[in-house]
Order: structure tokens, then C-alpha cells, then sequence
């Protein structure tokens, strides 16, 4: 009898030993799952009880998205020791917060600087060469009878200069000039002198002063047709040439006309002055290169 008290005694230490440790077991699982849930950055936001039985494991609560409830059966499962679980969790969306905002589209990239292409270089000064001919046409009556040395006059250009191709002096362009000398023929004797230049000229606004070759004339002596014709007035050519001692510099160009008047110059014999209509064609030659401002 005693024998069979001892037996049954032990048994039930023995049972109440497996007892204690099953339920230290089970602590133990729940305590690890529940670590790892919070730790996971996918189940951190769960908010999950783990409930652990003879090595079975029940998982009540709310997690944020379908991801995290898998996950926390994973990691449930994954427990050492574990033998069923048992899920029974469920989606709540409102965990999750406000959706994140959706990626801000970048934007375009700048359009590349226009690459402004370099000015184009500046335009040259045009030179007219020393040695051009500049014909122009009077403005007034000159007469070595009545000029006076240092007097000016006035007229314009009657053809155009090319330089290149290009139009560098339009005809029309003003010009001024100066009497150099003016002598009238004596009453009996002495001949006339007349001497003229250029100095100025005008083109697109610009005043240029020149240097030219003196026109100079004189005639001799009374009673001698030493002088040529002069050809005069609007519209008509002139021409002067053969004045006794001859022209040193530009002689006075020939242009042609479809009137003539005629003054003379010694041409009967009872006048021997010289006399340059208005409107007398005469021609100078430059002295000195002319450099013409760019347009």
C-alpha cells in the first residue's frame, strides 16, 4: 500500500513539473513573437497580442496593410517551438496614416541658352584714292573780272564715284572750293588769272574737307584769241580748254548738253577776262586719299 502511494505522489510531481514547463514555454514563444513584430519594419505599426498555448499561437489585433498581416504570421510561425498558429488579425487602413504623397514629377529641364551668334564686324571706312577725278557743276557765276582772292563758291558732284563696285559719292553731293587768284585783263594789256580748288565735300551728312589740284587759267594780251570756248547754263555742257598758258592741275571736264549759251574768253578780242557760267562743268583731281565714314 505504501508502495502505491509513492507511485502515484511521483507521478503527479512528475506531472506537475511538465505542467510548469509548458507554461514557461509558451511564455517565452509570446514574448519572442511579440519582439520581432515590433522590431520589423514592415509589423512595427501593427498593433498585435500574441497569445501562446501547448505550442499553439493566436494572433489577435489590426495591422496597417495586407503585408504586415503576413508578415506577422510569418514571423508567428517561424517562432521555435510553435506548432499551429492561429491568424486572427485584420487590416485596418486608417493605421496607415494620410497616403504618402505621390513622387512630385520632376521638372523639365531648362531649354539649352540660344547660342547668340557673334555681331557681325563692323563696316570699314571707304577710301577714295588720290588721283580721283571729282567733276562737279557750279552753283554760280564765277568771272576772273569780279572774283576776288579767297572768295568761295559752291557746287555739287555731276557724276558719281565708284569705289569696289559701290557707289562712295553720289552725284549731287555738295561741294565747296575757294578762289586761290583772280586777276582781270587790264583795259590795254595784262591778262587775266583765275585759279580754283576744292576743300570741302559733302556725303550722307558728313562734311569732308579734300585738297585738290588748283584749276588755273590765264589768258594774254588784248586782241589774241587765246581762249577756248566756254559752254554755260543749266542743262548744258561746258567745256574750257586751251587758254593761253595752259592748265596746270584738273582741267575743266566736258560734259555734253543739249542747249549751248557761249561766253567768251578773248573770243572777239574785246574781252579777255575769264568768265565760268553757273552750272559749268569743271573737273578736279584729288590730292590726298579721302577715307568716307562707314555706313
Amino acid at each position: 500500500m505504501r508502495r502505491f502511494v509513492s507511485i502515484v505522489c511521483l507521478l503527479f510531481v512528475i506531472a506537475f513539473l511538465v505542467s510548469c514547463s509548458k507554461k514557461a514555454n509558451d511564455e517565452t514563444i509570446s514574448k519572442d513573437i511579440q519582439t520581432k513584430v515590433a522590431a520589423d519594419p514592415v509589423t512595427q505599426d501593427a498593433q498585435v497580442v500574441v497569445e501562446a498555448q501547448d505550442s499553439k499561437v493566436t494572433l489577435k489585433g489590426k495591422t496597417k496593410t495586407a503585408a504586415a498581416k503576413q508578415e506577422v504570421v510569418r514571423i508567428a510561425k517561424e517562432e521555435p517551438g510553435v506548432s499551429a498558429v492561429d491568424d486572427q488579425t485584420t487590416v485596418d487602413e486608417a493605421l496607415a496614416g494620410l497616403p504618402p504623397a505621390p513622387s512630385a514629377t520632376p521638372a523639365p529641364a531648362p531649354a539649352p541658352a540660344a547660342v547668340t551668334p557673334p555681331p557681325p564686324p563692323p563696316p570699314q571706312p571707304v577710301v577714295v584714292p588720290a588721283g580721283t577725278v571729282l567733276t562737279i557743276r557750279t552753283s554760280q557765276e564765277i568771272s576772273s573780272k569780279t572774283a576776288q582772292t579767297g572768295m568761295t563758291f559752291g557746287g555739287s558732284t555731276a557724276t558719281p564715284i565708284t569705289i569696289d563696285g559701290k557707289v562712295a559719292i553720289p552725284s549731287g553731293a555738295d561741294v565747296g572750293g575757294i578762289i586761290n587768284n583772280a586777276k582781270k585783263a587790264g583795259k590795254f594789256k595784262g591778262a587775266a588769272e583765275l585759279s580754283l580748288a576744292l576743300n570741302s565735300l559733302t556725303v550722307k551728312g558728313h562734311v569732308y574737307n579734300i585738297e585738290t589740284e588748283y584749276f588755273d587759267k590765264t589768258t594774254t594780251g588784248k586782241g589774241k584769241r587765246t581762249a577756248g570756248v566756254i559752254v554755260g547754263g543749266t542743262g548744258a555742257g561746258a567745256a574750257i580748254g586751251g587758254l593761253a598758258g595752259g592748265g596746270k592741275g584738273a582741267a575743266i571736264g566736258a560734259l555734253v548738253g543739249a542747249a549751248a549759251g557761249t561766253v567768251g574768253a578773248g573770243a572777239t578780242g574785246n574781252s579777255r577776262d575769264i568768265n565760268l557760267p553757273a552750272e559749268s562743268a569743271l573737273s578736279f583731281r584729288l590730292k590726298q586719299p579721302l577715307t568716307l565714314k562707314p555706313e
